[in-house]
């Protein structure tokens, strides 16, 4: 969605732009390459070590890998070494979280209805196998996401394919029973950086959802626009109501949570919500991950199954209400934003 309107005569046949916008011919720099066993279902670094890397597999194993480990071109040839195998799964998973408050403590999440939990400082059981610190059976049904509170280093959540959004306390002993269980549509979840209270989930059936932990009874807000099922929310790093949502559809769409309820013309309504603040519509296939840049606001790090990974940013007048494009006009057209692709 975009919130102002450019005139269709602008477009540039030769460089396939619109108003300015296009593609930079900039290049992506491979730093470092690593073996891996299988493809990569998800990777995470950890907050307070971004060398320490955390990967899914398609067989049960979590790895722990140090890029520093792992020089460019010293790799021996199809022989993944990593620093640390996780064990305590036995199936293959997506579900991947770092404590951003208490240093190597991982959650994962997978098809076993399991949730692992691993403090990565410990020695390991045997060769460089760590076995986990706690496994939590709460959930009937595969568990497709977890995620640490921002803000309390014991509190951590799981969403399951049984409907069921679990908030968890890791200083409770009791490891088949949840401190709260919840029936919610959840796929993913994503707890607010900048509050104690406030918790946004992801669902198969193409909507998202706002929560309140002090009041799980019902939800604060549902906000729709997706065409499939969403993949992946994550919150602004840098701004407490700004969140980001990627799915099937092949779209990634940003929202802002200041907007909701504000008036719209009929013509605004067509293009959505008024929370939804913006569709970056320049993939072409199903959006496996995103990532915001912690440093510079509103740029996005996005990779879709085609092995596409693309870094943009939006425009500051689409979300700054005090810039404005003088004399343009014309139809909407739905564009994508200056971008660097980049085949991985």
């Amino acid at each position: 969605k975009e919130d102002f309107e450019l005139d269709v005569s602008h477009y540039d046949n030769d460089k396939a732009e619109l108003g300015g916008f296009g593609l930079i011919n900039g290049r992506i720099e491979v730093d470092v390459k690593i073996n891996h066993e299988g493809e990569v279902n998800r990777a995470r670094y950890m907050p307070q070590n971004p060398q320490i890397i955390a990967t899914k597999t398609p067989v049960s194993d979590v790895l722990i890998f140090n890029i520093d480990t792992h020089p460019l071109g010293k790799e021996q040839i199809g022989v993944c070494n990593p620093e640390l195998r996780l064990k305590g799964h036995t199936r293959e998973g997506y579900g991947l979280s770092w404590n951003s408050n208490s240093n190597g403590y991982l959650l994962s999440g997978a098809d076993d209805n399991t949730v692992c939990l691993w403090n990565i400082n410990m020695q390991p059981t045997q060769g460089k196998n760590l076995d986990a610190l706690s496994i939590y059976t709460g959930h009937t049904m595969v568990v497709e996401d977890v995620a640490w509170h921002c803000r309390h280093p014991t509190i951590f959540g799981s969403a399951g394919d049984d409907q069921k959004l679990m908030i968890w306390d890791t200083r409770s002993n009791n490891y088949s029973k949840a401190s709260h269980i919840v029936d919610a549509h959840a796929a993913e979840l994503a707890f607010n950086p900048f509050s104690d209270y406030i918790l946004l989930t992801g669902s198969a059936d193409r909507t998202l959802a706002l929560w309140d932990l002090r009041n799980l009874k019902t939800k604060i807000a549902t906000f729709e626009s997706h065409k499939d099922e969403i993949f992946q929310t994550h919150w602004s790093p840098q701004n407490e109501t700004i969140f980001a949502s990627s799915g099937s559809d092949r779209r990634l769409h940003i929202w802002d949570l200041s907007r909701i309820n504000q008036p719209q013309t009929p013509a605004e309504a067509e293009d959505g919500p008024p929370e939804l603040l913006f569709i970056h519509g320049g993939h072409a296939a199903k959006i496996s991950d995103f990532s915001w840049n912690p440093n510079e606001p509103f740029v996005i790090c996005s990779v879709s199954e085609d092995n596409m990974a693309q870094i943009w940013q939006i425009a500051e007048h689409v979300y700054n209400d005090d810039i404005t494009l003088d004399n343009i006009d014309g139809d909407r057209v739905e564009i994508s934003p200056t971008s660097i692709n980049h085949t991985c």
